[in-house]
C-alpha cells in the first residue's frame, strides 16, 4: 500500500504540487457540501481518510509489517464511500457537468413576464389545474420563477416548450401516459418554458410520507430562488415549497396567495371582478 510516512518525509517541489491541489479539491467538497447542508458526510469522509493515514504512519514505525489488513479494509471502506457519494449525488453531479459544458449564460434571460392581468390568469390556470390533478391523484411540480432568473442549466434537462400557460396544457403534460409527466414544468410568467425538467434531489431527511417530487421540490427550492407546487399522485394532497421549506396540505386560498407572492402581485380589490372570479371559480 502507499507510503504516507514516506511520502511526506521527503517532500519535494512535486509533493508541494500535490499538497495544494489536494487542499483545492478539498476546498471544493466543502463547498459542495456545505451548500447542501450536509457537513456531516464530509466530515466522516475526513474521518476515514485521519484513520488510514494514522494506520500507514502507525504501520511505518513498526517496519511495515502490521495491520495490513487493517489498512486494506480502511482503504476499501474510503473507496466504497467515496463511490456512495457519487451515487446519492448524481443528480447535483449532472447539473455541474451541464453547467460547465454548456456555453453561454447559466441562466434564462428576462423574457416578457407578463401584465398584472395576465398574471392573475396564469394564476387561475394554475389553480385550476392543481385542483383538477389533486382530485384525480395526478402527480405534478410546477415551479414559479418570478421575476428572478432561473438556471438554464435546469431548463436544459427538460423539453423547452416556451408555450402559453393554461391548465389544460399543465394537466396534459402530467397525465400518465404522456412522455414528460415524470418531470416538473418551469413557469415564468404566463409562459411554461419548459417540461420534463430533471432536478436536484434533497439530502436532508424528510417525512417518510413524502415522494420523489417533494424531496426534488425542495431539492430544487434549496438551490435556486423559486416557489415549487407539488400534486402527491398518492394522497392528491397540494404542497408549496421555498427556500427548501415545504408547506403541506395546502387549500386553493393559500395556494393563490402563494402563486400571487411568487408573481409579486398586488392583492386585488375586494370589491374587484377579478376577486370574485376567483372564489366564484373555487368555492
Amino acid at each position: 500500500m502507499f507510503n504516507f510516512y514516506e511520502y511526506f518525509k521527503n517532500i519535494d517541489a512535486f509533493a508541494v504540487i500535490d499538497i495544494i491541489i489536494f487542499v483545492l479539491v478539498l476546498a471544493l467538497f466543502t463547498i459542495f457540501y456545505v451548500k447542501k447542508k450536509q457537513i456531516a458526510v464530509l466530515l466522516i469522509f475526513l474521518a476515514l481518510v485521519a484513520v488510514g493515514l494514522a494506520l500507514n504512519i502507525v504501520s511505518y514505525v513498526f517496519g511495515g509489517t502490521v495491520l495490513t489488513a487493517a489498512r486494506i479494509i480502511m482503504l476499501f471502506l474510503i473507496l466504497c464511500y467515496a463511490f456512495a457519494n457519487i451515487v446519492i449525488y448524481s443528480n447535483d453531479l449532472k447539473l455541474i457537468f451541464q453547467k460547465i459544458t454548456k456555453s453561454g449564460s447559466n441562466t434564462m434571460p428576462h423574457e416578457s413576464f407578463g401584465g398584472d392581468d395576465e398574471l392573475r390568469t396564469s394564476t387561475l390556470e394554475i389553480l385550476t389545474a392543481c385542483q383538477n390533478m389533486a382530485k384525480r391523484d395526478i402527480g405534478a411540480i410546477i415551479l414559479i420563477t418570478g421575476e428572478s432568473e432561473f438556471p438554464k442549466t435546469v431548463i436544459d434537462t427538460g423539453t423547452e416548450l416556451n408555450a402559453t400557460l393554461s391548465s389544460g396544457l399543465i394537466e396534459s403534460i402530467f397525465n400518465t401516459e404522456a412522455p414528460l409527466h415524470d418531470g416538473a414544468i418551469v413557469v415564468k410568467g404566463n409562459k411554461i418554458l419548459s417540461a420534463g425538467c430533471f432536478l436536484p434531489v434533497t439530502q436532508k431527511l424528510v417525512n417518510k410520507e413524502m415522494g420523489a417530487r417533494h424531496r426534488a421540490a425542495i431539492g430544487i427550492t434549496e438551490e435556486c430562488n423559486c416557489l415549487a407546487i407539488v400534486v402527491s399522485e398518492e394522497t392528491g394532497i397540494i404542497s408549496t415549497v421555498k427556500g427548501g421549506d415545504i408547506k403541506r396540505y395546502i387549500t386553493m386560498e393559500k395556494l393563490k396567495d402563494e402563486i400571487e407572492r411568487a408573481y409579486h402581485l398586488l392583492p386585488a380589490d375586494e370589491s374587484g371582478n377579478i376577486t370574485e372570479k376567483k372564489h366564484a371559480r373555487f368555492k
